[in-house]
């Protein structure tokens, strides 16, 4: 038997796993934050006109709130194809073993996907404003980029995980 995988989700993996989930739980993984940190040139936005996707920055002493999916028994290692050919198809995220913490109090080590901050694609320092005019003119290949926020934005709500900065970005874009 392999052992059990589990991915942490914070953006869309939430709402699209694309992969047999046998457990979700909300979860917390430290030192880590939710951030339209990313130039996405593939999925929301093209390379001319880049759209905004979420990473997880690393941030001592903060907390990203999200998911823990683990993957259904006999499927750990197709899901983990699966997520390599979906989120390194820039290698704009590293994958990395993460611990993550359960809403019951275990401790899990996850599949997480952090920016890599020495890639083209990060972009730190954006302020809100700006981020909801990128998100709400850019389209990729998967969509507008403002389906993107607000569906893990509403995701996010009915999970009962509180985002301000994506509660602000989600109002600004309903006003574009």
């Amino acid at each position: 038997m392999q052992d059990e995988l589990w991915v942490f989700g914070y953006g869309s993996l939430i709402w699209d796993p694309g992969f047999a989930v046998a457990e979700r739980h909300i979860a917390r993984l430290p030192d880590f934050r939710r951030s339209f940190c990313m130039r996405s040139v593939h999925y929301r936005g093209t390379a001319e006109a880049p759209g905004l996707v979420l990473a997880l920055d690393e941030c001592p002493g903060s907390a990203c709130d999200g998911l823990a999916l683990r993957a259904a028994p006999g499927t750990e290692a197709a899901t983990r194809a699966y997520l390599h050919e979906r989120e390194l198809i820039s290698y704009a995220y590293r994958e990395a073993e993460l611990p993550v913490v359960l809403a019951d109090g275990r401790k899990v080590s996850a599949l997480t996907y952090v920016i890599n901050r020495d890639h083209d694609q990060y972009c730190q320092g954006l302020s809100l404003d700006e981020q909801a005019q990128i998100i709400a003119r850019a389209t990729g290949v998967r969509g507008p980029n403002r389906d993107y926020l607000l569906s893990t934005y509403q995701h996010l709500t009915e999970l009962g995980l509180h985002d301000p900065d994506m509660a602000w970005l989600t109002q600004k874009i309903t006003q574009l």
